[in-house]
């Protein structure tokens, strides 16, 4: 059973769900622990690293994107403090989202002909424009037609992120949190390549919701090797948490490492 969900979205970025709702989904889905870790920016509600609300531990995290010398990866921060580092690049990841998010709002409004109802914000992803083109069946498309045929990689309406690189990124996240570590390593390229990161981490994503069989033992050779602490979570970008994550007993060694 999933005590601990360690990767979950809210409406802070690209997530379908109000920080509010977290608590109820959480004990919906039998899960004590949750680790918020919005994409690129922590969720401007949690005035704690570690907080509790309506009886659910709620660990204050964020998910940034860097690229590295395996490529884009993403890492997982978890018990953040406000830094000026991370502030700093926050803030200029942020930025870069909004005019990101702007110059694809309006490739996709040119070429459907259409309004799309939605202002370029902070936390501004393509699931929101993608949920905004499905919001309008005259377009023909749905929300993975979306994806596939106009916002995703190399199709009409693209335009490619700015992300800090890897030192960047993990010295601000080194600064500011109490736990570093690799999101999804079987989500990349070269699974092998990201693991290699790990050498400079605390830790790796050893749960999550592939849908597809992935070389654990690999993972767990990583995990003795590097010394890591081994996380996991459901990537919810909706309110169903607790597809993967950690027991108790996984839990209480991340416990003991956060304020």
């Amino acid at each position: 059973m999933v005590y601990a969900d360690l990767h979950v979205h809210t409406t802070a970025s690209d997530g379908a769900m109000a920080l509010a709702s977290v608590p109820a989904a959480a004990r919906k889905a039998g899960v004590a622990v949750v680790a918020i870790t919005d994409h690129d920016r922590t969720h401007p509600d949690l005035e704690a690293p570690v907080s509790e609300r309506e009886d659910v531990t709620l660990i204050r995290g964020i998910e940034l994107r860097v690229d590295s010398p395996k490529g884009a990866v993403d890492l997982l921060g978890y018990g953040v403090r406000e830094t000026p580092a991370l502030d700093g690049l926050v803030e200029w990841i942020q930025t870069s989202r909004i005019e990101r998010g702007g110059e694809i709002i309006r490739r996709v409004e040119d070429r459907l002909g259409i309004g799309l109802d939605l202002e370029p914000a902070p936390g501004l992803g393509r699931p929101h424009v993608a949920r905004a083109i499905a919001a309008h069946p005259e377009s023909g498309f749905d929300y993975e037609g979306a994806f596939a045929e106009l916002i995703g990689a190399n199709c009409p309406c693209y335009v490619p992120r700015k992300i800090p690189d890897f030192e960047r990124g993990l010295s601000a996240l080194r600064e500011s949190c109490a736990l570093v570590g690799l999101a999804h390593p079987f989500r990349y390229p070269d699974p092998e390549a990201a693991l290699s990161l790990t050498r400079e981490l605390d830790c790796v994503e050893r749960w999550y919701p592939y849908g597809r069989p992935v070389d654990t033992d690999l993972l767990d050779r990583v995990i003795e090797r590097n010394g890591l602490f081994a996380t996991g979570g459901s990537d919810a970008h909706d309110d169903r948490l607790g597809r993967a994550g950690l027991d108790e007993v996984a839990y209480r060694e991340i416990d003991a490492r956060l304020p």
